[in-house]
């Protein structure tokens, strides 16, 4: 693995068998979560909804996460909204039957319209944290009537020269340990996905991606527990995918989405943390180069800005969707100038 991927990479693949995790919480009667399958091509991709009111499918990030590390925080936002989460083909509980050379960028978005198809949705709103941003902006761009609205929550970087900056910040914020990270990554037991040792390369990578340590705490228990329940050939299977997503983005020469958003008019939220590991800039640009987008920056508040700051997030949502439903449209908000990335 690219050890400068965004390395939101925490492959939470499982077996076919998946189960909903949170079942055993505290849910209202009428807004228990509801498991289906959506058939694509030889597979089939695990879906979980729950809540109700306005349509959202939510785009986990990785690329070889699963949606489990969204939970239970982004659930909070079921009162208000119909949560439509899906694994990504090959990943989580969409891993069966599925081999790597089987998913590509193209696979991802076909898969994404097939679950909008699959619900009878016109246009939803696109909600994705990190990499799901990346698949967010890539599908709204093919197929813009096909989205209402987009959430862009710690985006990562859709750009050759955010990728640059990206990596610069990473390495600045590691310092020394940067080294410790790729011995592990060198060794046979990273290289043969021994969970204990993704786990620790992991505690070294997120050391610096939230604003408090509670909050890494209790990130990095979950991810333990879903590491040693996926195994090391989901954690293998996972990271080959990640491989060729990347060929088909951040490692094409001259990638770049930032000029063909400015021709994108979707409402848009953008949501970063100003302790987020990607910098603050890269979802600046990409606010600024969308034309009906808003900007929100959230202090003291990381890469998991879902988990960290749920209040905050919140009212952001709220915020944007009554600003979008009055017709007033959102206005792009920027609390300082951009530097060039």
């Amino acid at each position: 693995m690219n050890t400068f991927c965004i390395g939101f990479c925490l492959a939470f693949a499982v077996a076919s068998s998946w189960s909903d995790p949170t079942a055993a919480q505290e849910i209202p009667g009428n807004m228990q979560p509801m498991e289906s399958r959506v058939p694509v091509g030889n597979a089939s991709l695990y879906v979980r909804t729950v809540g109700q009111g306005r349509s959202v499918i939510v785009l986990h990030g990785g690329p070889d996460f699963d949606h489990y590390y969204l939970l239970p925080e982004l659930d909070r936002l079921q009162d208000a909204f119909r949560l439509i989460y899906y694994d990504q083909r090959g990943r989580g509980g969409s891993a069966a039957h599925v081999q790597p050379e089987d998913v590509t960028l193209a696979s991802d978005l076909d898969d994404l319209d097939q679950v909008r198809r699959h619900f009878g949705l016109q246009a939803p709103v696109l909600l994705g944290h990190s990499w799901g941003t990346v698949l967010a902006l890539e599908y709204a761009l093919r197929h813009p009537r096909n989205v209402s609205a987009l959430i862009l929550m710690n985006p990562a970087p859709v750009s050759a020269s955010g990728v640059a900056a990206m990596r610069r910040a990473y390495i600045a914020q590691l310092g020394r340990e940067m080294d410790r990270q790729r011995e592990i990554v060198a060794g046979n037991g990273y290289q043969q996905g021994d969970p204990d040792a993704v786990i620790a390369r992991y505690h070294i990578h997120f050391e610096h991606a939230l604003a408090r340590r509670q909050d890494y705490d209790a990130l990095m228990a979950r991810m333990a527990v879903e590491f040693r329940r996926q195994g090391a050939e989901g954690i293998l299977k996972s990271r080959a995918i990640e491989a060729r997503l990347m060929r088909d983005t951040w490692q094409v020469p001259g990638y770049d989405l930032l000029p063909k958003l400015r021709d994108l008019h979707i409402p848009t939220l953008v949501i970063v943390g100003n302790h987020d590991l990607v910098p603050v800039d890269v979802a600046a640009h990409i606010a600024q180069a969308m034309p009906d987008a808003k900007l929100v920056t959230i202090r003291n508040c990381g890469h998991f800005s879902y988990l960290e700051c749920p209040s905050d997030v919140r009212s952001a949502l709220d915020a944007f969707f009554r600003t979008a439903d009055d017709g007033s449209g959102p206005v792009p908000s920027h609390s300082k100038p951009m530097r060039a990335l």
